[in-house]
């Protein structure tokens, strides 16, 4: 039996993938599934530069606003839900399109690597808590120095689970050895967006300045009220790393602006990195080419 289609469009932040998958929806009679690791949780809209209503233009959307900002949301649940969307899209005799930039989130779900399945340790977790990110990241470094290379160092959840990973299995599995281990149950089109870097730069600031004059600031007030903590705040990264030292005062606006930007493009890097090992990325140029590469991927 030949195995279901789905098409992915991946690359880095601010690269016009939301905007790339909504239009391949709108002319190949298809949904979204959204591959973001933030834009899962309730209420962090502006920060993560969620998609909205307007900006969907009719198609449905899947995997946003479907989990509580206070809990943590993992790869397999991702993956669990990813795959219920999927049969519900096919259900609807529609073309499932996966777009975002969470990496990991997207090459797990469509088989191309096999993520660590080792169970949380509460008491490690409860002796780390009180650590800082710099302190986490120099144990990590010691425990597994070749994901300490290719982690966000300032990350405390990301750190936790990869020093939870390392004291189970020594340290994680290089990337060689999770890729291409996993039996695909799907054919799929992958498309990558790379604009060049200058451009990913303005991009990226831009997007950065619209977000902040939209309410950014305004919405993080408003996760406090309703109960987010500092501490999940830092956790949740980027954005809501430095609106949390913001609103705590530890920075300036100009220091959250010019620090935020910085870590905005960094990820982009991270983003890049992690996409450029999958060599059946077809980079394009246009939503024209785009287009022309799905047709002809459906077709044959």
């Amino acid at each position: 039996m030949p195995k279901p289609k789905i098409i992915a469009v991946v690359g880095p932040t601010a690269s016009g993938k939301t905007s790339l998958g909504i239009y391949l929806a709108q002319k190949l009679n298809g949904e979204v599934i959204s591959a973001d690791s933030r834009q899962v949780y309730k209420g962090l809209d502006i920060g993560t530069g969620k998609v909205t209503k307007k900006e969907m233009a009719g198609i449905p959307h899947h995997l946003l606003d479907v989990a509580s900002p206070k809990k943590q949301f993992t790869v397999d649940d991702f993956v669990r839900l990813a795959t219920k969307a999927y049969s519900s899209i096919l259900q609807n005799t529609r073309i499932p399109i996966v777009a975002g930039g969470t990496g990991l989130y997207v090459d797990t779900f469509l088989g191309r690597m096999n993520y660590p399945q080792v169970p949380q340790n509460s008491a490690l977790r409860k002796k780390l808590e009180s650590k800082t990110a710099p302190q986490l990241f120099v144990m990590l470094q010691k425990l597994d120095p070749r994901r300490a290379g290719n982690i966000d160092p300032h990350n405390p959840r990301r750190l936790v689970r990869a020093i939870e990973i390392a004291k189970t299995l020594g340290q994680s599995p290089a990337k060689e050895e999770m890729l291409g281990t996993s039996d695909s149950h799907y054919d799929v089109l992958w498309l990558g967006l790379a604009p060049a870097p200058e451009k990913l730069k303005k991009n990226i600031r831009t997007r950065l300045l619209e977000r902040i004059q939209c309410g950014m600031v305004e919405e993080a007030v408003e996760l406090r009220k309703q109960g987010l903590s500092y501490k999940r705040m830092e956790e949740l990264g980027l954005e809501y790393r430095y609106l949390a030292q913001l609103l705590q005062g530890s920075i300036t606006k100009e220091e959250f602006v010019s620090q935020l930007e910085r870590a905005i493009q960094d990820y982009a890097k991270r983003q890049m990195t992690w996409f450029k090992r999958n060599k059946d990325i077809q980079w394009v140029g246009s939503k024209t080419e785009a287009l022309r590469l799905a047709k002809a991927f459906l077709s044959r």
